[in-house]
């Protein structure tokens, strides 16, 4: 269950270093060959890195919040927050970077909460579309803002190493909640803020 840490057993683990063992035999390699055989070992170290997402609820890095804000009723933005994540199509990666943005009500949160909602999501298997939808999804839930905004820019490579083969390409995706979605005028503060089609 997401936000508790699964425990794995050395079976469950096993079964993990064989199936990495596996795949090296199925394209065409011997695991047990000097240079291969701590592979599997490493494989299955960097995935439980690379997908702790799983073990993570975004939401509980939203719960603490601040009140004494003097007043500040402005956007508030968090740019350029780097993310590494797979896609769940080919589990190739993804490196991009998400903008975060909330209008308050009432409270705030401690913007290092903002890049730890955004890294739990993007430590599972991804579409960006969704990635985008989720983190918004969740700080609307949690801190019940006037509008959340989320940008997110990344290069995929299930498209630009393999497939079509074109490097350098990235792909863009919004989610507009509230006051961002309803207000013109405050999409465009949040859109020249982020510095998007500058």
């Amino acid at each position: 269950m997401a936000g508790e840490p699964r425990k794995r057993t050395e079976e469950e683990r096993e079964r993990a270093l064989e199936a990495v063992r596996e795949l090296i035999r199925w394209i065409g390699d011997d695991p047990k060959r000097e240079g291969l055989k701590d592979t599997p070992r490493r494989v299955v170290d960097a995935y439980l890195e690379y997908f702790q997402g799983y073990d993570e609820c975004p939401e509980t890095y939203l719960k603490r919040t601040f009140e004494q804000v003097g007043g500040y009723d402005e956007i508030v933005l968090l740019k350029d927050i780097p993310f590494h994540s797979h896609c769940e199509h080919h589990m190739a990666p993804i490196h991009g970077k998400a903008h975060v943005a909330y209008l308050p009500t009432d409270k705030v949160v401690g913007i290092s909460k903002l890049a730890r909602v955004v890294k739990a999501y993007a430590r599972r298997l991804q579409v960006q579309e969704r990635l985008t939808a989720e983190i918004a999804d969740c700080i609307q839930k949690v801190l019940e803002p006037q509008g959340v905004a989320v940008v997110i820019e990344a290069s995929h490579a299930c498209m630009t190493a393999r497939g079509v083969n074109t490097p350098g390409v990235s792909m863009t995706t919004s989610r507009m909640m509230g006051v961002f979605r309803d207000d013109q005028k405050a999409r465009e503060e949040l859109v020249k803020l982020i510095g998007l089609g500058a």
